[in-house]
């Protein structure tokens, strides 16, 4: 709608926005988010270093979504990038989906 001129109130009880797909971060607002106790360990660098999604969101590069986010122009504040790699977490564990033929030869997952 603001693209058409009109003006629009954006009201969110969050202090972040997206809602339940929101990303989340620092890594210390995930913390906060999820109610864990204490803060993130040293080992795992700067918070603001981590940006995690709460439902992980790819956009396929012809797609609709793309298209629209750029008829919109919010692209002005969205960066593209392709991705370093994907994990899941199950069973209490952190899982990096195999990403090449080699590596999902060597999975045991």
């Amino acid at each position: 709608m603001s693209v058409n001129g009109k003006k629009v109130l954006h009201m969110d009880r969050n202090s972040y926005y997206g809602g339940e797909s929101a990303s989340i971060t620092p890594l210390e607002d995930l913390y906060k988010r999820f109610n864990l106790p204490g803060t993130p360990p040293e080992s795992m660098g700067r918070g603001r270093d981590w940006n995690v999604d709460l439902i992980p969101k790819f956009l396929m590069a012809n797609g609709q979504l793309v298209k629209m986010l750029l008829y919109t122009e919010v692209t002005r504040y969205l960066d593209f990038k392709v991705i370093e790699g994907s994990f899941v977490y199950k069973g209490g564990k952190i899982y990096k989906v195999p990403s090449t033929e080699a590596e999902a030869l060597a999975s045991s997952e």
